[in-house]
């Protein structure tokens, strides 16, 4: 009767044995390529007041409409700050470029060669409802994304090989390669959904029903498509958590939705809401003005952006025939007059992008390096000769050029493509050049009046579509356009993301942000290059390769960009002494109870509005 119970020891022994052996050092944060700013047991982030009040309201703006809280779908709506609702395994501080500290997840284990991860859960983790958090939790989570969520999230998890439930408070990820330094990062900003709740719902039903979470607000009250309103959770298990420290400091934050930005402006001036970031460069310099401004109730600033801007550009959907060929692309670009609008129409505040990458080291610029060579080699003669020879740089009507010298440089590469005038309109096989523009912001209908102006005097017969933001999403979202105006974000860790911006498996994927319809082998694999960079060099060589690609291109006309963030607040708050290098920071303030009290002096109509 001993001996089984010997052998059962012995098998045991083995096993942990074998475990201990492959057993990684647990780690308290996430970090690519360098070493996290804040070591194990650290207490607070640099940029948060740690005693900072709680209390009061932050009350923000929406555009358009909401029809869901349900932002996983490749459809419907998702209302403003719904990701309010939910963990994540992992927090991004905003004073490093990419590392990520525990908040669902206690710590992890990473295997030295990079091919798995596990995830140890916080045993205190709950849900609204009480029930505990557990690995089972994560497991469901991340299966009925890649099943019922949007498609692009198969592309985001497509290096995943496998998910698997080690115990309640442990859950590992394989990985097909060990190439994806970015991946381990990537599934720590995983939502954590409830199983129990879903198990008897239909997930992929877009709908008003407000779903369980397990963070730190709750949705308050709603009214559907017009406001939302979060409150704080009492019971919230993460409040004490260093990641948490200094933060969650507003008891209540509720969004209020308008129809375009306009009309979004004068109710900030009126007290609606509290906190506005500015992207119309002429209403911050002439449209802050008011009773509320003479009386100093409102103050704006202008706040250091060292973050990567990405591009804003004005995006050619290439499905199109129209848009095909890369001459007409090309040719369009030399219309628009930066130069005319920044000084008529922006106040000098912008600076032209001319890059996918604006605003650091991982914009291309000059010639290639050996390093970017050695990805870009492979491709001679399939990419652009300019990639090797040039260094990009859009139109420009700064002396000596001028607008009459591109348009002509612009004709001329239309007629080598084909394209002929007849009388005043470009013809090809007896069809007119002629194309849709498809906008939603009425205040950037008078940035594109003077761009579809030079186009006509190309020959060319533009049509500016204005719709509601709804609309603009649903088309946008089904590549039902062909120019449209979309900001392509970045971050300054780029990886999995450029997949579905750039990769061909996201051209024919309906709700993925490759809006350019790029298909491209050498895109392809600059955009594996980027994700499998082993370090900080490589990632810049392989974002500066992959952006000399895509530019040479001519896949977008770039806007413009700005170095600050615009702010502007209702003079109620307080922020910390630090501010964070990669953000505004603004979810760190908190609500001074002196300067609420002298502006309801003031307007003490207020507060009726939830001020």
């Amino acid at each position: 009767m001993k001996r089984p119970l010997f052998f059962l020891c012995l098998l045991l022994s083995c096993v942990l044995c074998h475990h201990a052996a492959h057993a990684e050092p647990r780690l308290h944060a996430l970090a690519l390529g360098d070493t996290p700013k804040y070591p194990p047991g650290f207490v607070q982030f640099d940029y948060v007041n740690p005693d900072a009040p709680r209390g009061g309201s932050m009350r923000l703006s929406a555009i358009g409409s909401f029809d869901t809280f349900n932002g996983f779908l490749p459809k419907g709506i998702a209302a403003a700050g719904a990701g309010l609702l939910f963990d994540t395994l992992t927090v991004k501080s905003l004073d490093e470029p990419f590392t990520e500290y525990g908040l669902v997840a206690e710590s992890m284990e990473l295997a030295a060669d990079n091919t798995w991860i596990i995830f140890h859960l916080r045993p205190e983790a709950r849900f609204h409802d009480g029930v505990p958090l557990t690995a089972r939790d994560v497991a469901f989570t991340f299966e009925t994304l890649l099943a019922k969520g949007s498609p692009v999230y198969k592309q985001y998890y497509a290096d995943v090989e496998q998910c698997e439930v080690l115990n309640d408070h442990a859950v590992k990820f394989s990985f097909k390669t060990g190439e994806n330094r970015e991946l381990p990062l990537i599934l720590g900003q995983l939502t954590v959904l409830p199983r129990h709740y879903w198990e008897t719902r239909d997930f992929a039903k877009a709908d008003l029903e407000i779903p369980l979470g397990s963070g730190a607000y709750k949705v308050e009250k709603f009214e559907a498509g017009r406001s939302v309103s979060y409150v704080q959770d009492p019971n919230y298990w993460g409040r004490h958590l260093p990641v948490n420290r200094g933060g969650l400091t507003f008891e209540r934050i509720a969004y209020e939705y308008y129809r375009d930005s306009t009309v979004a402006m004068e109710a900030f001036k009126a007290g609606e809401y509290d906190y506005r970031e500015e992207n119309v460069a002429r209403q911050w310099a002439t449209g802050y003005t008011g009773p509320a401004f003479d009386q100093k109730l409102i103050v704006k600033q202008e706040i250091p952006d060292h973050t990567t801007y990405g591009l804003q550009g004005m995006i050619f959907n290439t499905r199109r025939e129209v848009f095909k060929d890369p001459r007409v692309r090309e040719a369009l670009a030399y219309a628009f007059d930066f130069e005319w609008s920044n000084e008529n129409l922006f106040h000098g505040q912008y600076v032209r992008s001319a890059s996918y990458f604006s605003g650091g080291e991982l914009a291309s610029s000059g010639l290639p390096s050996p390093e970017e060579l050695a990805l870009l080699e492979p491709w001679r003669g399939r990419i652009p000769d300019e990639v090797f020879t040039s260094t990009y740089q859009p139109p420009s009507t700064k002396a000596p050029g001028s607008l009459r010298e591109n348009l002509k440089k612009g004709l001329e590469l239309l007629q080598a493509a084909g394209w002929q005038l007849d009388g005043d309109v470009l013809k090809k096989d007896g069809k007119a050049l002629q194309f849709e523009y498809l906008e939603r912001d009425p205040a950037f209908e008078r940035i594109m009046l003077p761009f579809v102006k030079n186009l006509e005097r190309m020959g060319v017969k533009v049509v500016v579509r204005m719709v509601d933001t709804t609309q603009w999403l649903t088309r946008i979202r089904s590549f039902d356009f062909d120019m449209s105006t979309v900001p392509l974000g970045q971050s300054d860790s780029p990886g999995n993301e450029q997949r579905y911006y750039f990769h061909s498996q996201a051209a024919d994927m309906q709700d993925s942000m490759n809006l350019m319809g790029v298909k491209d082998p050498a895109v392809d694999a600059l955009v594996e290059a980027v994700i499998s960079a082993k370090d900080r060099k490589a990632l810049v060589a392989a974002c500066h390769a992959l952006d000399r690609v895509l530019l040479w291109g001519h896949y977008v006309i770039p806007c413009w960009h700005n170095t600050v963030w615009r702010v502007a607040a209702w003079d109620k708050f307080d922020r910390p002494a630090v501010q964070p290098k990669y953000a505004v920071g603004q979810g760190y303030w908190w609500v001074d109870v002196e300067k609420r009290a002298r502006i309801l002096k003031v307007r003490p109509d207020l507060t009726n509005k939830g001020f």
